[in-house]
């Protein structure tokens, strides 16, 4: 099947299935009782080309099916209903018409939106992600090599790639995916029709250094029969060109390794990454991390390899005492005595792997239970079948049923199955031919888009949205049985899959995937702090902050703790490297460990972690603007709305001449900046004190790197947006955790969002007061927020 065809046959069938936009029967206007309301305490400022703000209310579009236009009447109604407009120096609004407006208007944007649902439902038709693909394949096919890289880069719409509005589909990406099937179709025919390949190798220390000892190299030096490499900022040193793989793969190394010429009060911190290490291809990936110590250490790292590349260890504290090297290569002796540490490696352990299902599985998943003959150097392997064409219309219905993720009718598995059908009439052998239609079947439609109709969704959508919401996969046989009973829509039902499928090792993905797009994380390589401001800031601390965070989000979830441990807690967990950066001196060992927070330490919350702040600032520089934006829309759910056009934006003065609060101050005169920027400071200038890395300080830096000995101190006071001042970060976590309700609403609609594939609605906003009143007695748990948002009405309906 060539792409454009497919291209043409999935739109047309997406419109088919799915349905086109439908008329909606909904008031197209402003009530005029409202509209009035307008013209008498609003047109003044916001009517014709000069409107503040650039709102032009006598002009604005009253079509809501427009979402620009429904996005602005929702502003309007929740600024109004704030007390936010008219603004304190205009004429007020009599209480009596106020509350008169606000609910004439209510009741149009709802009731407009409400049609638009029973029309086509509150979510478009939507399709798997790039991650959600390539897990599909994953359990369709029993393979496990990384796929979602293979597709274009995805966009966002209201910060998850799950929402169909920015979902694109073009040519290109059609043509992507099918590339994408062939991948994957080609490992798993593989596996299927070949013995296990798993290989395994021991090498001791001498296979692993460099083999010509006087020559100047990057490898290892034999010391004592151990591979030593020294603490050094050279590119490579540490590559071990006897752990290159021959092929693409899965590989598992075991490493047994102590340090050399540690400091006094810590190990020596190591990195484990992989790649071609030659200049050509300088590109890293990341494995993993240790502390060696002077007692022997073995550490097991599971690495995805492409072929030619290899391991690179080697100490990765960027505190450590560094080796110098002249001529960007290292000779034998030469780093000893320039009395640096260094890690020692006794033997390395290597294993080809697989993570996924074993051979015979793959078989299972692609044969059921036909015979295949093992092959040799002449001939391939074969499928023993009497009756083909019988056999691949039995074979494709059982493929058919978990691609689609519900029971498939013969009209509906007709196509597909013709397809295979022919490749046998054309001569070709059954291999060929369940292939072919195997490919049909992950270019069709429903495979790749959700199956839902509007208004409440059958079992099987649900076994579909709980599946891909928490595991990002395809639903397992016992969701898939709960569905054929009808017994998925019970709410006693879904909260005990729920709970079944957190327990599972699948779970764990729930936690990271979401966090990775509501709380940014996976732009956490998007910058990288200058080493000579931020010293001490290293790849390991980076990836301990993630690893922080992850851990943290997971203790929340399982132990159900109130949503206020977003913003302030009296916990976290560490590792010694994480701690040290963070300036806690009471944890050792490489592993994470729960540690009870002091006042001194300033930290609390996922707010005040390293990676939040890390996401947060651009490497250089901080900006409370940036901060504060990005607190007030991902943890404390406050919209806000582009700043006007011709409005430049704040760049901090890195000289020190002026600072950020001088310089918001005089930008802030502009009454439609000032609007916004009582709801962006507080939390901008909250975190102030925490720099581009993470770390906490006193002062900002000026002059010399990473000097701030005259430069100004630092001020985190400000006001609350209903004028509550505080003084600090602390004070600031004080004040906001004071309101659970808002933060439990704010989780409880960015769940939705990424779990529905459409952000939360103006009509949607009962269904999310329903989900934070009943979480209340639970006082806002994260797990009770979960539980009742797969429970609801708006998760269990289009």
């Amino acid at each position: 099947m060539q792409p454009k065809v497919c291209f043409s046959i999935v739109i047309a069938l997406v419109l088919s299935l799915w349905g086109e936009a439908l008329p909606v029967s909904a008031a197209d206007s402003l009530p005029d009782e409202a509209r009035l309301v307008l013209k008498t305490h609003c047109y003044d400022c916001h009517q014709g080309a000069d409107a503040e703000a650039g709102l032009d209310l006598a002009s604005l579009s009253t079509d809501l099916e427009d979402a620009a236009a429904a996005t602005k009447w929702v502003r309007v109604f929740d600024r109004v209903h704030g007390g936010e407009m008219p603004p304190a120096d205009a004429e007020p609004i009599d209480a009596k018409i106020r509350s008169q407006f606000l609910t004439t208007t209510e009741s149009w944007i709802k009731d407009s939106q409400q049609a638009m649902y029973a029309a086509t439902g509150r979510v478009r038709a939507r399709r798997l992600t790039n991650l959600q693909l390539e897990r599909s394949l994953h359990d369709l096919l029993g393979i496990d090599i990384p796929l979602a890289a293979r597709m274009p880069e995805e966009q966002r719409a209201d910060g998850f790639t799950t929402v169909a509005d920015g979902q694109a589909m073009s040519h290109f990406q059609l043509e992507q995916h099918v590339s994408v099937v062939d991948t994957a179709l080609d490992e798993a025919f593989r596996r299927a029709l070949s013995e296990p390949d798993e290989q395994e190798r021991h090498l001791p220390a001498e296979s692993i250094v460099r083999t010509r000892p006087r020559s100047r190299t990057r490898e290892p030096e034999l010391i004592d029969g151990r591979a030593v490499t020294w603490a050094s900022r050279l590119i490579f040193y540490g590559r071990l060109p006897a752990t290159t793989v021959k092929e693409d793969g899965w590989y598992r190394f075991t490493i047994r390794a102590t340090a050399l010429k540690a400091p006094k009060d810590h190990g020596v911190w190591c990195t484990v990454r992989t790649g071609q290490c030659v200049s050509s291809a300088p590109m890293y990936a990341w494995v993993g991390a240790f502390e060696a110590t002077y007692e022997p250490k073995e550490m097991t790292y599971d690495a995805w390899m492409t072929k030619g590349d290899m391991l690179e260890v080697r100490p990765g504290d960027d505190t450590l005492k560094m080796a110098r090297f002249n001529g960007g290569q290292v000779g034998t002796g030469e780093g000893g005595p320039q009395n640096v540490p260094g890690v020692a490696i006794e033997w390395i352990k290597m294993a080809r792997i697989h993570q996924g299902p074993d051979n015979e599985s793959v078989r299972r998943l692609l044969f059921n239970d036909l015979k295949v003959q093992a092959g040799s150097k002449r001939e391939p392997a074969k499928v023993i079948v009497e009756q083909p064409k019988r056999e691949v219309v039995r074979l494709m219905r059982a493929f058919a049923s978990r691609a689609f993720r519900r029971p498939i009718e013969d009209e509906i598995l007709k196509p597909y199955a013709l397809l295979a059908i022919e490749s046998l009439d054309n001569g070709n052998d059954f291999v060929t031919a369940i292939r072919a239609g195997y490919r049909a079947l992950l270019c069709s439609p429903r495979f790749l888009y959700f199956y839902e109709q509007p208004g409440k969704l059958d079992d099987y959508a649900i076994a579909s949205r709980l599946s891909y919401l928490l595991w990002n996969r395809t639903p397992d046989q016992t969701l898939i049985d709960l569905a054929k009973d009808e017994k998925l829509s019970e709410p006693a039902t879904i909260k005990a899959q729920v709970a079944r499928m957190l327990a599972d090792p699948k779970g764990e993905h729930f936690v990271e995937d979401f966090a990775a797009q509501w709380l940014d994380l996976s732009l956490i390589d998007f910058t990288e702090p200058d080493r000579k401001l931020y010293p001490g800031f290293d790849v390991i601390v980076q990836q301990s902050m993630l690893d922080e965070t992850h851990t943290y989000l997971q203790t929340m979830l399982a132990d159900d703790l109130s949503v206020s441990h977003l913003i302030d807690s009296d916990f976290t967990f560490l590792n010694s490297r994480l701690a040290r950066f963070y300036g806690i001196d009471r944890v050792d060992g490489d592993t994470l460990q729960k540690i009870i927070l002091r006042p001194e330490d300033h930290r609390g919350g996922v707010l005040t972690q390293g990676a939040i702040l890390k996401v947060t600032a651009n490497g250089t520089t901080t900006s409370p603007v940036l901060r504060g934006v990005w607190v007030s829309e991902r943890l404390l759910g406050t919209e806000i709305p582009p700043p006007p056009q011709g409005v430049p934006a704040i760049e901090p003065d890195i000289r020190g001449a002026k600072t950020i609060r001088e310089m918001l101050a005089k930008h802030k005169a502009d009454a439609a900046c000032a609007v916004c920027h009582v709801k962006i400071d507080p939390p901008g200038f909250a975190l102030e004190n925490y720099d581009p890395a993470g770390r906490w300080r006193d002062k900002y830096f000026q002059g010399k790197a990473g000097k701030s000995k005259s430069a100004p101190l630092i001020d985190a006071s400000f006001d609350m947006p209903d004028g509550r001042p505080f003084k600090d970060v602390r004070e600031f976590q004080s004040l906001v955790v004071a309101d659970k309700r808002a933060l439990a609403r704010n989780v409880a609609e960015k769940i939705v969002t990424y779990g529905t594939g459409a952000p939360v609605n103006f009509a949607d906003r009962q269904a999310i007061h329903a989900i934070v009143n009943e979480t209340a007695p639970s006082d806002f748990g994260f797990r009770s927020l979960l539980n009742a948002v797969t429970t609801s009405a708006v998760f269990l309906n289009k």
